[in-house]
Parts: structure tokens; C-alpha cells; sequence
């Protein structure tokens, strides 16, 4: 059987990329102390370089806030129209319609 392929934390993950981007020492270095091969710190390091812009780019909080604050009001509006509706069916049946 071959050898079991290691499953790595994204904390490592991480700790690996920021290493690479500090460039305080070769890649090479960087593989041999956290026992990953080099090109993977490359590959780490080329995509924490990628999401960064997209860390600071957008108000996911705030926007999450938002979100939640849109979707109560929703709910409630749900809940009201719902009341409503069955007071008219309600109203309607008594009248004979």
C-alpha cells in the first residue's frame, strides 16, 4: 500500500505564507522547518498574495450586519402578511365567499 498522504491545519497553512511573505528567509529554508515541500510554499505564499486585496476590499461585517437586520425585517413582514391573510380567509368565509 502507498504511502498516506498528511492532511495539514490551515493554521500551518498559514504560518508557512506568512513566513514566505516576510522573505526573512529562502523558501527553501521556510520547507525544510515546517517539513513541506518548497513549491508548496510557493503555491501558499502566490495565494495568501491573492486573497489579501480582497481582505481589505470589502465590509463583510458591516455588509453581514446589514444582511441580518434585511432579513429580520423580513421575516417579520412574513409573519404579518401571513396574519393578515388568514384573517381575510377568516373574514371571507363568514360572509360566504
Amino acid at each position: 500500500m502507498g504511502k498516506q498522504r498528511r492532511k495539514l491545519e490551515a493554521s500551518l497553512k498559514a504560518a508557512v505564507a506568512r513566513e514566505a511573505l516576510r522573505e526573512q528567509k529562502t523558501v527553501a529554508q521556510i520547507a525544510s522547518q515546517y517539513e513541506v515541500h518548497a513549491t508548496q510554499v510557493s503555491a501558499w505564499k502566490r495565494q495568501a498574495l491573492q486573497q489579501l486585496p480582497s481582505l481589505f476590499g470589502s465590509t463583510s461585517g458591516v455588509h453581514a450586519c446589514e444582511q441580518a437586520s434585511t432579513e429580520a425585517e423580513l421575516y417579520e413582514q412574513i409573519g404579518r402578511l401571513k396574519m393578515e391573510l388568514e384573517w381575510l380567509k377568516k373574514k371571507s368565509s363568514r360572509l360566504g365567499h
